[in-house]
């Protein structure tokens, strides 16, 4: 066998007459004595399919049975091939080609007569025999076929037929659907009408006050409304320019915690406990109660809070 050439090599001169045979009969692929069915490592190549085949090559090797499958002798062939394309697990892609059905393709490959056994490596059509063989001279065949890819830089695996492929994006799993109420509020805040999200919310607590995804709602939609009307900047400057002023110090906690700036927003509610008024102190700790719930009880950062917050006002 020669190394692929440079540049493509098919030529499609006409088709080739394969009508003449007579010789014993095979039932079709996929009856009970016929060749098995196209699938794993085997596909069953048309016109439309051959480009794509040529294509796939320059991934891993393909090997190409010209063949007509209910001749008995092609099938015989066809039967061995696919159980050794089976056995190489991929390491190269058989596709069978009925020459009367597709005369072009058979021309494409200078056949004379089937079976005809080809390779195409890296796009290049590499001559392999014609006729049967043994299965022993069949792979030694192959593992040359499978050198000749490694020299090229052909090394892929063939997908198995029907297998998904490892590289295309998982379909995305359908969310599921919401309970009335909580799809009331999201549809709320959708329009930007968080009074009726809040609303909605409060009465899915009243109707099971264990429904914890409602309070974290209802303690977003609170974050919401707190923040809609503030100014990054000039909230900042005012905290800064008075560090003792409580609202001023819980609209830029709001805001970092719109921002995700978690540690930031606890860390500044915490630090004005101790010296804080029993009244401040239940202010600031409702405001921390509402950022828990938004976070929700698994987060760290919650129990680490949490802990802190107990040991200021006890």
């Amino acid at each position: 066998m020669s190394q692929p050439s440079q540049q493509p090599n098919f030529d499609v001169r006409g088709a080739v007459d394969l009508s003449s045979l007579n010789r014993p009969s095979a039932p079709p692929p996929g009856t009970p004595g016929g060749a098995p069915e196209a699938g794993g490592y085997v596909v069953d190549v048309t016109e439309e399919t051959f480009p794509q085949l040529v294509q796939d090559s320059t991934q891993y090797p393909v090997v190409v049975l010209l063949w007509i499958p209910t001749d008995q002798a092609n099938a015989q062939l066809g039967t061995e091939l696919g159980a050794i394309a089976e056995e190489f697990g991929g390491r190269f892609l058989l596709g069978r080609v009925d020459a009367q059905t597709y005369p072009q393709i058979a021309a494409a490959f200078q056949v004379e007569s089937v079976p005809t056994v080809v390779a195409i490596v890296g796009g290049q059509p590499v001559p392999l025999f014609q006729g049967a063989a043994a299965g022993d001279q069949v792979r030694a065949v192959l593992q040359q076929v499978l050198q000749i890819a490694e020299g090229n830089g052909v090394t892929g695996r063939a997908p198995a037929q029907g297998a998904p492929n490892p590289d295309a994006e998982a379909a995305p799993e359908p969310e599921p659907e919401l309970p009335p109420l909580h799809q009331e509020a999201f549809d709320a805040i959708e329009r930007d009408d968080l009074e009726a999200a809040v609303a909605a919310y409060q009465k899915a607590i009243k109707q099971d006050p264990r429904d914890h995804l409602a309070a974290a709602g209802l303690a977003q939609v609170g974050l919401l409304r707190r923040t809609r009307d503030l100014d990054l900047q000039a909230t900042r400057e005012a905290a800064a320019a008075r560090p003792t002023d409580l609202a001023a110090q819980l609209d830029v906690a709001d805001m970092d915690m719109l921002g995700g700036k978690v540690e930031d927003a606890f860390g500044r509610l915490l630090d004005l406990l101790p010296g804080a008024s029993a009244e401040d102190k239940e202010t600031l700790r409702l405001r921390l109660v509402d950022y828990f719930e938004i976070l929700g009880p698994t987060d760290p950062r919650v129990g680490k809070a949490r802990q802190l917050l107990a040991i200021n006002l006890y």
